[in-house]
């Protein structure tokens, strides 16, 4: 191993930690010493890839911090009114899906299109404050006395569906738009699939909203996946009738249709859901790539029963509800069907399919499911197809900067039961990032990431300062190394990259900052979605 791959691997001091802590000891020599593409060809030895860019450097500074040459505008923050009957743009903006306004008819139209937002949590603090009240006198127990906070609770949280365009320059929310609409916590969806009307989801067949949206992915045949990445949001926050089962799941929204339900797909599984990277099997099947965002669980995929119908639209709409769901076992570089028919050990453990994919946390530790430290955001390479998976971090086995893994499949085919995987860059003080979250492809195959972590000045996360948004080239001279195009403003997270179809736009939410926002005087920080524009994005 050369020492240059030897520092990429190794990271930060607590990198053997991490190793062992993982499964990554598991790698074997020729993994390392060459970062071999699925079709044969190594990395590092291609087209350079180079950043069309000067990268800014980290701050404390309470704005977004671009490039020269580029600018930002904000297009919505939290409670805009985006129609006529009065619904607002909710809070804690997170995934962020931009949807050509001709994306039916096979268009690209990169000035004007639908976008779907997350909105991953409700912040009670800030809405006290806008009803007048002390947040110091409040008790989460007793919210069920204080109806306007709930209501502006479930309000806040699942997604919006904004009708944007750009207008000299600027992107623009579309006012008024029939497309306009939002999905919240008190959005009737139906549950699909095996758990339906099971015993497990108290024989649920439609649940009452969204909760925890954190990040997803767009189907191919234009739908959003909206990822729900905590199973128990409404008992944290003391709202009553709450039922666990009814959320961790993913829910599939139409945004060019507003009369379609919301469906939540229970063949996917129950976790805490960070995001849906969508590709296709070799014979044509839908594969579904999962992380589960919390420390010491699983990496996920799901591959439908039915094939991918490129010609008709609707015939796709049913496709996620049934399939098998896997496990991945990182020793023995193997996907384990989560399938209660053929497992005796889940036979042992649950009653049936609906129980397992409820419980699928369980269910996948009783059949080797290996843990790893925070599987977050995972997306599919452009170009080769290898799938990339942020590992966050976990601060109890010592891996507080985390790291970036690369999976390739077996035969180059996302059917396949088998795999083989790499560290593709690690977080620490030898790359300069930390804390990888979303991640998001450029069509040259540069891998653009944001950051999540709480840095103070006397923390581990000191030298790091204001969370940072990165590309990171896959191929070239410059592989894995990060070049950062932005940093947040104090307190946020920078979440959602998605770039417009000609690459000339990058949007980008601002969630959680500490004091930022559009509205000057305002008691608190607002989150917000952006369009930065300057440039292309990718070189």
């Amino acid at each position: 191993m050369d020492r240059r791959l030897f520092l990429t691997y190794v990271g930060s001091s607590t990198a053997a930690l991490v190793a062992a802590s993982t499964g990554i000891s598991t790698l074997t020599g020729n993994a390392m010493t060459a970062n071999h593409l699925m079709n044969g060809q190594p990395s590092g030895t291609g087209k350079p890839l180079t950043a069309p860019f000067k990268p800014v450097s980290r701050t404390w500074e309470d704005e977004l911090m671009l490039p020269e040459g580029y600018k930002y505008n904000i297009i919505a923050s939290y409670g805009d009114v985006i129609n006529s009957k009065g619904e607002k743009f909710g809070d804690a903006a997170d995934l962020t899906v931009y949807f050509p306004i001709d994306s039916l008819t096979g268009g690209n139209n990169s000035e004007e299109g639908l976008i779907w937002i997350n909105h991953e949590f409700p912040e009670p603090e800030n809405y006290l404050k806008l009803l007048g009240m002390n947040p110091a006198n409040f008790r989460k127990e007793d919210l069920a006395k204080y109806p306007d906070l709930l209501k502006m609770e479930k309000e806040a949280v699942g997604g919006s569906v904004i009708h944007v365009k750009k207008e000299n320059g600027e992107w623009k929310l579309v006012q008024n738009d029939t497309y306009n609409r939002r999905v919240d916590g008190t959005t009737p969806i139906e549950l699909t699939g095996p758990a339906r009307g099971s015993k497990a989801v108290n024989g649920a067949t439609k649940v009452e909203g969204s909760l925890g949206n954190c990040s997803g992915g767009r189907t191919l045949w234009n739908t959003v996946l909206s990822c729900e990445e905590n199973t128990e949001y409404g008992s944290s926050y003391g709202w009553p009738n709450f039922d666990n089962s009814h959320y961790g799941w993913v829910v599939e929204v139409d945004p060019f249709d507003p009369n379609k339900s919301v469906r939540k797909h229970s063949a996917l599984g129950r976790f805490a859901h960070e995001n849906a990277a969508m590709g296709l099997t070799k014979d044509g099947r839908v594969v579904v790539y999962m992380g589960d965002d919390k420390g010491d669980e699983c990496f996920y995929k799901f591959i439908s029963s039915k094939p991918f119908n490129p010609t008709n639209r609707e015939a796709n709409f049913d496709i996620l509800e049934s399939g098998t769901l896997y496990v991945a076992n990182l020793s023995k570089q193997k996907w384990v069907a989560l399938d209660h028919a053929t497992n005796p050990a889940l036979q042992s453990q649950f009653a049936d399919q609906a129980a397992v994919l409820t419980n699928a946390r369980a269910a996948a530790k009783a059949v080797g499911g290996t843990k790893l430290d925070r599987p977050e955001d995972v997306e599919i390479h452009p170009l080769d197809g290898t799938v990339f998976l942020a590992l966050t971090n976990n601060s109890g086995h010592g891996n507080f900067h985390g790291q970036v893994i690369r999976f390739a499949p077996a035969n180059s085919d996302h059917g396949s039961d088998s795999f083989t995987f790499e560290v593709f860059i690690s977080g620490g003080q030898q790359s300069g990032i930390t804390c990888p979250d979303n991640l998001h492809f450029d069509s040259k195959g540069n891998l653009w990431v944001v950051e999540d972590y709480s840095a103070t000045e006397d923390n581990v996360y000191a030298a790091y300062k204001n969370c940072g948004v990165f590309m990171i080239p896959t191929d070239g001279k410059s592989y894995g190394i990060p070049h950062q195009f932005a940093s947040g403003p104090k307190g946020c997270e920078m979440t959602g990259p998605w770039l417009s179809p000609d690459e000339r736009t990058l949007f980008l939410d601002v969630q959680h900052p500490e004091t930022w926002n559009p509205y000057p005087g305002q008691q608190f920080g607002r989150s917000c979605l952006v369009a930065i524009q300057g440039g292309s994005f990718s070189k």
